[in-house]
């Protein structure tokens, strides 16, 4: 299929007031979004929607946290609906970058497809893949999936993309970062050159924009703001002494609200996860040496409150994409600007506003201002030790008691001696068939850099 040059309108030139049954859904679909307490349509839903629904690829550029999600769920839902799929044949199709992400927009896929008695399946790593395989060959009408786990069910010729009729690349410009685009690139060759296909991106760099010209059929874009520099964001630098930065960092864990804190190697997540503990506070981690169990479970801690600190690595925190995140903290300074803007973006979803902070040496300070211009921010800068008060007010920091919590340094974490329990180690991603009761469970891996 010959690429052309997108062309579109940004997401934020339709006019306010649209409701989603003005986008065309259909009244039912309409009626399980208000269930779900989803009654208004984001700018990346009210201007994609209407062209996915008429068939037209789209090229959506868009951030973490702008309702990408339904703004391709919803019209992948419609065009499937009324028909059911043949078992190993699936019609609909999600790429992403994570399996975490993929839980995420399994469940909500899940959830909104049962109105049209839709099956969707998560294709991911953690789950068996005979487990995949039985379900699969059961018949589903959608799969979410990271591209290392569905290329090892082509190759086992366990699964067909002949029969998909829509493709949806989500967090397009992640996957080309963790070297998944051979794998993109072989995945999308493998679906029918005359479907649909969605690809939705932060940013489009020449890697990406390879994807769209020979994929993609005069798509139509579709953008919301190019920079996290927006009044819902407040951005600061603390420049801290090395010899403090973990105690800054477990104050910061330590305050009211949920809060996020990446950290670069998954060495670091486990020390400073321990000695957050050792403090007293109450944190959960996430990186890639997790079992799967420990990841579901650390996420949906940090969901539901339970757990309202989460540290994790750069790889594993692309999948969390969790409201009501009010304080983003760079424990250790971003590599670029797009790691800074893909960080930042779990903070302020939803119309939210947020804030985010990060903590810079004296020897790393230079190479944060030039990254932070390069973002097109203007963060504060705070110097911890010449003002060890204003950082507190700034954020909500509280100077943790030093009560060491009870139980293992990671209550969650495997690597500690704790035993999966029977409904994790079944599998990350159930379906709704599942959780009414089917059982599965296993390990495993997708190709590609881990996290």
């Amino acid at each position: 299929m010959p690429g052309k040059s997108p062309k579109g309108r940004s997401a934020g030139s339709t006019p306010p007031g649209t409701s989603f049954a003005d986008l065309g859904l259909p009244v039912v679909l309409v009626h399980s979004l208000k269930n779900a307490g989803v009654s208004e349509p984001f700018p990346i839903q009210i201007a994609a929607v209407p062209d996915a629904l008429a068939g037209r690829d789209v090229l959506g550029r868009a951030p973490t946290g702008s309702g990408k999600t339904l703004a391709f769920g919803l019209p992948l839902l419609v065009r499937l609906a009324g028909r059911r799929s043949e078992p190993a044949a699936p019609r609909g199709l999600v790429l992403v970058p994570t399996r975490e992400l993929a839980l995420q927009i399994h469940e909500v896929l899940d959830q909104h497809g049962a109105t049209f008695g839709l099956r969707t399946l998560g294709v991911v790593g953690g789950v068996p893949l005979e487990r995949n395989v039985r379900e699969i060959q059961r018949g589903v009408d959608i799969v979410v999936a990271t591209p290392g786990r569905l290329n090892d069910l082509l190759e086992r010729r366990s699964i067909s993309l002949d029969r998909i009729e829509m493709t949806v690349i989500d967090e397009a410009d992640r996957m080309v970062d963790m070297g998944f685009l051979p794998q993109i690139e072989s995945l999308l060759a493998a679906t029918p050159p005359d479907g649909q296909r969605l690809l939705f991106s932060a940013t489009l760099d020449q890697d990406t924009d390879r994807l769209v010209q020979r994929f993609m059929d005069d798509p139509a874009e579709h953008s919301t703001a190019d920079s996290v520099s927006v009044p819902d964001i407040a951005h600061y630098v603390f420049e801290v002494d090395p010899a403090r930065k973990t105690a800054i960092a477990a104050a910061l864990a330590n305050r009211d609200g949920r809060t996020l804190l990446f950290v670069r190697t998954t060495h670091a997540v486990d020390r400073l996860t321990d000695e957050c503990r050792r403090l007293g506070v109450p944190v959960s981690s996430l990186h890639g040496n997790k079992t799967q169990a420990h990841r579901t479970r650390s996420l949906a801690a940090f969901a539901d409150g339970s757990s309202p600190a989460l540290i994790a690595t750069d790889v594993a925190a692309r999948g969390v994409h969790v409201d009501d995140v009010t304080l983003v903290v760079h424990v250790d300074p971003p590599v670029d600007s797009k790691d800074y803007v893909h960080r930042a973006g779990r903070t302020a979803r939803a119309g939210a506003s947020g804030t985010v902070v990060t903590l810079a040496t004296g020897d790393q300070m230079a190479r944060v201002r030039a990254m932070a211009e390069e973002a097109k921010i203007s963060p504060v800068i705070v110097d911890t030790e010449a003002d060890p008060t204003s950082w507190h007010r700034t954020t909500g920091a509280r100077t943790p008691i030093g009560r060491p919590l009870p139980g293992p340094a990671d209550a969650s974490s495997s690597a500690h001696g704790e035993r999966p329990d029977r409904k994790a180690r079944r599998g990350a991603v159930p379906s709704r068939h599942e959780r009414a009761g089917r059982t599965g469970g296993g390990r495993g891996g997708h190709r590609g850099r881990r996290g």
